[in-house]
This record gives C-alpha cells, structure tokens and sequence, in this order.
C-alpha cells in the first residue's frame, strides 16, 4: 500500500480559514488559551504518528487479523499492535479532549476529530480500540456516579485500559427493548450480569491490563421494553485482581476491520454497577452512541482520504492509451491515466465528496465544543440543537461518500484495485462496514425525519435554515449564491412536505428518510463549498502566492455545483413521491 500523508493543508484550511475555529473556541472559558500555534502542533505531530506508526502496520494487520485462543478465552491482536498502541496512549493521545479533572488535556473536542481523522486514515483498525473507549468515557462522565468516575475514568482517559459499548445481542439489534442481558442486585450493590452481547468492537484483546465493559441490561423487575434498560459498568478485572465472569465467547469473521477484534461476550454472573438511575440505560446509552455516530463518519472520511491518495498516485503513474487530445509525441506510447476524462471524474467525484464532507464534520465538531463549553446558555443550546440535527447526517452521509470513494477509487486503478498489492481492496472492504455501525444508515435518517426534525418543536432544523439564509443574505456575491439558495429552498419544500405528510401518516416519512437525509446533506455540502469557494477568491485576489490551492478550490466548488449538487432536485423529486411505489407493492409480490 502506497505511504499516507496526512492532509493537513486542507485540514487546516476548514479549521482555520473557513471555520474560523480558533476564534471560536477561544471565545470559550475553558479554551480561551488554545492557539493556532498549539493546534497546529499538535495536528503536524499526530500527522507523523499517523504516517510512520500507524500506517505501516495497516496492511500487515488486515492479512493477519485477530486470533480467539478457545482454551483461555483470550484474543490475540496482529503483530505491532500493542507496540503501536503503547506509543498512542503514552503520547497522550487517548486524553487529548478529555477532562482534566481525572486526567485529560481539556483539549477542544473538534481538534480530537481531527486526529481521528488521521488515524482513521492510517490503520482504522487499531484506531478503533482507543475510538470505542471514548464512548464509555463520555457515558461514566455524563451518568456515572462520583465513585464510579473515581475508579474508572484516570485508567481509560490515559490508556491503560480501553472500554466497549455492550449493546446488540443476538435476536436484537436496533430494538434494544427486545435484550435479555439481566442484571440482579446483589448484597454489596453490586450487580450479577448474565447473557450474551454480539458485535463487541474491543471486547477482548492483549492491548492493556483491562477491559471496561458498559453493558446494557434489564433489572428483574424492569418494563419488557426500551423503558426497562439499565447501564451497568462491568470492568474485566475486579479491584482485587480477580477475573470478573465476562468472557469471549469467539470472534465475528468480518469481510474488513480485521485487525479490530469483534467479539461474542458472555457474561456469567458478571459484577458490574449501575451507570445512571435504574431503567435509564436507554438515555445514558445515546450519550455513547452519539459520540460513536461521529467517530465513525470520521471514519468514512478518513477511508475517503486514504483511498484518493493510492488512486491519486495510481493515476499519475500508469500509463495507458493516448490522450483524446494534445499533442501526441512518437517516443510516448501512452500516457498517464489521469488525462483521461472518465478518470478524472473519478477523482474529482473522490476530491470534492472528502473536502466537502471535512468541512461538514468540523463544523459539527465545533458546535458540539460550543454546546459544552459557552457561557451563554442560549448559544449553548443552538450549538446543541446543531450538533443534534446533523449528528444522523455526519454518520450516515460520511460513511456513504466513505465507501463511494474507496469504490471510485478502485475503479481508477482497475485490475490492479481488484488485488491486494495496491490495499485498496482492503478499504473497500473496511468502508462497507462503516454504513452498518452504530446504527444503519436506514436508521440514521429514520432518526433525522422521526427525531431530529421534531427536536424543539421544530427549533433545530429552523435554526440551521436561519443560518444559511443568513449567510447567503450577507454574502449575495458568494461563488454559487444562486444554485446553493436554490438547494435550500429544495431541502425546505421536502421538510416542509415531511412535517405535514408525516404527521398524517409516519409511512410516508419512512419512505422519504433516506433520499431527504442525503438531500440535507448536499444542500449542507453546497453552503459549505460556498463558503470555501469564497474563502479561496479572496485570497487569490489580495495576491496569495498559494494560487494552486486556491484556484483548485475554485474549480472544485464548481465541479461539486456541476455534478453534485444538482442531485437535489432528483432527491426532492423522490422525496416528494411518498410511500406509493413501496408500500403499494405486496410482500408475496417480491418473490413474483
């Protein structure tokens, strides 16, 4: 696989220029001393972790894979692994956005996106150990109580040990009031946890000492639905050095993440104790789950990355066929594969969709640290309701664009794509997966039209369309002023068609959730290459000597208004035809 190089121009580009991301989180007490000049060493030294540690070990850790030792019940992880990971946790990744009260740097969450993001990039695998402990950090810090947090949260904020989210068992997925986990009181206040928990990401391995599981379970006498959940934390090893009854059953034989050990959990009597108040696991689990659905659009865009720059350098170098036009030079029998139109499509498709999308989860990324950290409570509140709103659109829209790319991608390097000598079979693979995590992309836009439309009474999404006609109104010379208002009028006609026609019949916004998640996502996409388009202009008219990347951006903004954007009206169009071409169509008929 070719070498990773972290994108930081770009990066730094939507953070700094675009954003305006410094004087925002600067504007918050507890960032008020956070610097370019911190942020930007910090993203050129997790760049240099990424390239030279991570990476390397990517492909290697794919062939490999994991192993499940049956007779101790333990996982071992591919070679370099726990090397890697040592150097991750001692560099003080694993604490960078977390609170210094137990041990984090109080860094601002956003920038801890970023790093994500590149280790996303260089080896998602390994990346996902450290990635799924942050679940359960956020769920101890919102919902634990104060001995709980004591006990727990120093160790996984520094490392030593990681955490898991024990949800989906095997008859239930989505449906969590269908889990037969049970959790039973016990004398000390603890709780004896039994049942069997599938698709545990991290649930075993020989990275750290420790494993902290946060499982979901129901009390004996607890409803027979999502009201009856509860959380417990259920670490692997006890305070006296014990092993606690919460083993691996065997590992999921995936088609990709294969260096990621996923595990069936057995849990046979095992201690844990209750996170939260009795039967309001289901709350406490959507502070975990929210943060995951983030991390994994993180990790849709960092597939996106890796899979443009192998497809990038493949078409720069492999020549084939003559150009359609120009010159035609006797002693140059072929010439590089990027002249050639369709190519070109391809990694333009690829360039724009990652850039795009960047700026989309850093926007996100920031709201959600101006949603913690303001000291308005009204600005607090519309940062909140953003981060809410778009957190369906960054998992699922991300992780769509993640595979896409990794797709376009292997097309560009054709029969080579399709071998293991290039790795990005490897991604596409990995990618697949990505659209399944912490809930479908189904689900996720059945939870934008069903949830996230609804939130505040409709406050959410009439904040986020004040915000873009505020700035179209303050911008009216803005590059694609026109095309992007009329993206939004598309978006605001299907809301407004949802809210109406789904209050009559939920069926209706069911069929409409998919095509309108993607619509929103694309009308968010059109304002934000707008905004970079803008970005770019000005600087090339107060005389940037980086005219390369600036005209670049120019010419992507029109390429993504070109070619993308204009799927708004197909997607309204479908929106708008209802539930009649699926619904009408009977169960026996499929089979016909």
């Amino acid at each position: 696989m070719a070498a990773y190089r972290a994108p930081l121009r770009d990066m730094k580009f939507v953070f700094d220029e675009v954003l305006d991301a410094y004087s925002a989180l600067q504007a918050l007490p507890e960032q008020a001393e956070f610097s370019a000049d911190l942020g930007g060493a910090i993203l050129e030294e997790a760049a240099r972790l990424a390239e030279n540690v991570l990476a390397p070990l990517n492909s290697p850790g794919d062939k490999q894979g994991c192993d499940f030792h049956p007779a101790s019940r333990t996982v071992s992880t591919p070679a370099g692994f726990a090397a890697a990971y040592r150097q991750f946790a001692e560099g003080g990744w694993t604490a960078l956005a977390c609170a210094t009260e137990f041990g984090g740097q109080g860094l601002p969450h956003v920038l801890n996106m970023m790093v994500e993001e590149m280790v996303c990039s260089a080896n998602l695998s390994l990346g996902m150990y450290p990635g799924l402990t942050h679940g359960a950090i956020n769920a101890l810090t919102q919902h634990g109580a104060r001995d709980l947090q004591e006990r727990f949260l120093p160790n996984l904020i520094s490392g030593k040990w990681t955490g898991t989210m024990c949800l989906t068992e095997p008859q239930c997925g989505t449906d969590l009031g269908l889990i037969r986990t049970r959790a039973v009181p016990q004398a000390d206040g603890s709780y004896a946890l039994s049942g069997t928990k599938i698709w545990i990401t991290g649930g075993e391995h020989d990275l750290v000492e420790n494993i902290v599981h946060l499982v979901l379970a129901k009390l004996p006498d607890a409803p027979d639905s999502v009201k009856g959940i509860s959380l417990f934390v259920v670490p692997k090893i006890l305070q006296d050095g014990s092993r606690n009854p919460a083993f691996c059953g065997g590992l999921e034989h995936k088609m990709g993440i294969r260096g990621s050990a996923t595990c069936v959990m057995n849990f046979e009597g095992a201690r844990g104790w209750l996170v939260g108040a009795p039967n309001e696991g289901l709350r406490c689990m959507f502070t975990m789950m929210n943060s995951a659905r983030l991390m994994v659009g993180l990790q849709g865009l960092g597939i996106a990355e890796r899979a443009y720059q192998i497809s990038l350098g493949f078409a720069r170098e492999r020549l084939q066929s003559r150009s359609l036009s120009g010159p035609k030079a006797a002693d140059k029998p072929a010439d590089p594969i990027i002249v050639h139109p369709d190519v070109r499509r391809n990694l333009l498709r690829q360039k724009v969709m990652i850039e795009g999308c960047r700026a989309l989860a850093y926007f996100t990324g920031l709201h959600a640290d101006i949603a913690h950290g303001h000291a308005d409570v009204a600005v607090r509140q519309q940062a909140d309701d953003l981060v809410q709103l778009l957190t369906p659109v960054v998992k699922a829209f991300l992780t769509d664009e993640g595979f896409q790319c990794a797709n376009d991608g292997l097309q560009v390097l054709g029969g080579s794509g399709y071998t293991q000598d290039w790795g990005i079979e490897q991604l596409v693979r990995d990618a697949r997966i990505t659209m399944i995590y912490e809930g479908t992309n189904g689900i996720q836009a059945l939870d934008l039209v069903g949830r996230k439309l609804a939130l505040g009474g409709g406050r959410a999404v009439r904040g986020f369309f004040a915000l873009v006609e505020a700035w179209l109104k303050s911008n009216p010379a803005a590059p694609h002023h026109a095309a992007v208002s009329q993206a939004l009028a598309r978006l605001q006609q299907a809301t407004g068609w949802i809210a109406t026609q789904g209050m009559q019949d939920p069926e209706q916004a069911g069929a409409a959730a998919t095509p309108y998640l993607r619509l929103f996502a694309l009308t968010c996409l059109g304002w934000l290459w707008s905004r970079m388009a803008a970005v770019a202009q000005l600087q090339l008219e107060q005389g940037s000597a980086e005219t390369l990347f600036y005209g670049a951006k120019l010419k992507s903004a029109d390429f993504f208004v070109a070619r993308m954007l204009v799927e708004t009206e197909a997607l309204l169009a479908e929106v708008l035809s209802g539930k009649a071409t699926l619904m009408a169509f009977g169960e026996e008929e499929f089979a016909a």
